[in-house]
């Protein structure tokens, strides 16, 4: 815990969390501007759903991409793509270099991420992954292809696809994984999609402004029971059967139960633990999410079809990183409506599984600067040398430092539109125009960018070495987090049910 003097506004220009709540912002205000019929996000190129056949007999880049607005139909479905390209390219690059990341290695790592992702998110798209054979708004696009198999998967295949190739990538060709990792950013990409997502609950809250409370008061009182346990259990049994020191056990418990890397290096910052500690924490929580990630939404899709808002709240106390988590909820998101469509022939509305996973995590995220600001004066005042009882001082503006600030810019788009509703309702409609799309494709294109770069990031073989602590997170995570954390899910959540689409 450092005693230097900070200012407020340290970081604003410089953090990857602060360019999260930028970049998100700035999505946001050029969304707004349909209220003064001005387009400013229509130009962003969408994957269509198409069939192998068709493309090859008949081959057209209509086919595979359009623009989100019909106010940009006449533009080549290649321009929008490139004007997309273009526009991250430039605003990330900003945001990098800021960051005091090497720009011409993040030009390069970024157009080969971003090229990937376009690809895997096309692929996705194909009929035989993502058709549904059910009437949805009048349509059967299962139908519509005429086809004769299908895995059904929805948009959920993207994402799964996305993840895969970028675990391929890193672990099977690590030298490439080398030159693109700069621009492998997830937990810059997801969080501004949250931020985004605040667009989406702002809307769900126009139409059900008693559930999405209740969400979320849902989501607050489950984070605080489930934290309450988790911490002080792994503690606990880390320092009694694994003989962990009290350093170890302190930011492995905050890794696991709070919010994966940012909590572990957080709490090693707090209690001045070697810089090896929070390095082999979050090796273990980025690798694991990798299992939880590709495990859990699907185990709790089969398992469990009919309680969607108590699965997405269970993957927010389960899995660790925001990146992770929203990942794992957007897959979730996916899968339990494509399977709901299939078994009932009804639509729940997109985002309310996805924002019970976020809502969870975004909780459990504020516990970050509070409890580091609290285990370094327990750390302090414990010290058995006695050396740094006196000589430090610990200072209340840690909390606003540790603080993330993405969920600061999540929840001011939330209440902007809770005001637009209450005080404006007359530009309510021209809002949502260019909303649908910030946290529509904006936001999937983020996601699917997330996908990738977790997979680019996570090399498997840096287990090797962590026995003890592994054996340690592998035994807590899926023998005492994740079953307690979805009964405190079901406890708070059960009964909750998404909206259908007329």
């Amino acid at each position: 815990m450092t005693t230097t003097n900070k200012k407020w506004y340290n970081g604003m220009l410089s953090t990857e969390d602060w360019w999260s709540a930028w970049l998100g912002l700035f999505f946001f205000a050029l969304g707004l501007l349909t209220i003064w019929q001005m387009d400013a996000v229509g130009w962003i190129a969408k994957p269509k759903t198409w069939e192998f056949s068709n493309l090859i007999n008949d081959f057209s880049w209509s086919k595979l991409i359009k623009t989100s607005s019909k106010n940009y139909k006449d533009w080549h479905p290649l321009w929008s793509l490139f004007f997309t390209y273009f526009v991250f390219l430039g605003l990330t690059s900003i945001g990098a270099y800021f960051q005091g990341r090497n720009l011409k290695k993040w030009f390069f790592g970024f157009s080969v991420i971003f090229g990937l992702t376009w690809l895997v998110w096309i692929l996705g798209h194909e009929a035989h992954f993502a058709a549904i054979d059910a009437v949805v708004k009048g349509k059967n696009k299962y139908e519509g292809f005429d086809l004769s198999w299908g895995l059904q998967l929805g948009g959920g295949f993207s994402f799964l696809l996305s993840l895969t190739v970028g675990l391929i990538i890193g672990n099977f060709f690590k030298g490439f994984a080398n030159k693109i990792k700069e621009a492998a950013k997830p937990e810059w990409f997801i969080k501004t999609a949250i931020v985004l997502l605040g667009i989406k609950l702002g809307m769900m809250t126009m139409k059900a402004s008693s559930f999405t409370y209740e969400l979320a008061l849902a989501g607050a009182a489950a984070a605080f029971v489930a934290y309450l346990l988790f911490w002080p259990v792994i503690y606990y049994v880390g320092r009694k059967f694994f003989k962990l020191n009290r350093a170890s056990a302190a930011v492995l418990s905050s890794g696991i139960s709070i919010c994966g890397v940012s909590a572990s290096i957080a709490t090693a910052g707090a209690i001045k633990a070697k810089p090896l500690i929070p390095i082999a924490v979050s090796t273990l929580i980025v690798v694991f999410a990798m299992f939880e990630l590709v495990i859990l939404p699907p185990v709790y899709t089969n398992i469990a079809p009919n309680q969607p808002i108590v699965n997405g709240a269970a993957l927010g106390m389960t899995v660790k990183t925001d990146g992770a988590d929203a990942a794992a909820g957007a897959i979730l998101d996916e899968l339990m409506i494509a399977k709901h469509i299939k078994n009932k022939g009804e639509k729940w509305e997109e985002g309310w599984i996805l924002s019970a996973a976020i809502l969870t995590k975004i909780w459990i995220d504020v516990f970050i600067g509070i409890w580091s600001f609290i285990l370094a004066i327990i750390w302090i005042k414990n010290d058995k040398k006695g050396s740094n009882k006196h000589k430090e001082k610990i200072r209340w503006s840690e909390i606003w430092f540790r603080f993330p600030k993405f969920v600061l810019a999540y929840m001011l788009v939330w209440i902007l539109y809770l005001a637009m509703m209450y005080f404006f309702p007359n530009i309510i409609h021209d809002a949502k125009i260019g909303g649908n799309i910030t946290q529509g494709t904006f936001r999937k294109f983020l996601f699917m960018l997330t996908f990738l770069s977790i997979g680019v990031i996570t090399d498997f073989s840096k287990l090797k070495g962590m026995g003890r602590l592994t054996l340690l997170y592998a035994l807590a995570l899926f023998a005492f987090i994740a079953p307690l954390g979805y009964l405190i899910a079901y406890i708070f959540h059960h009964g909750m049910m998404p909206p259908i689409l007329k």
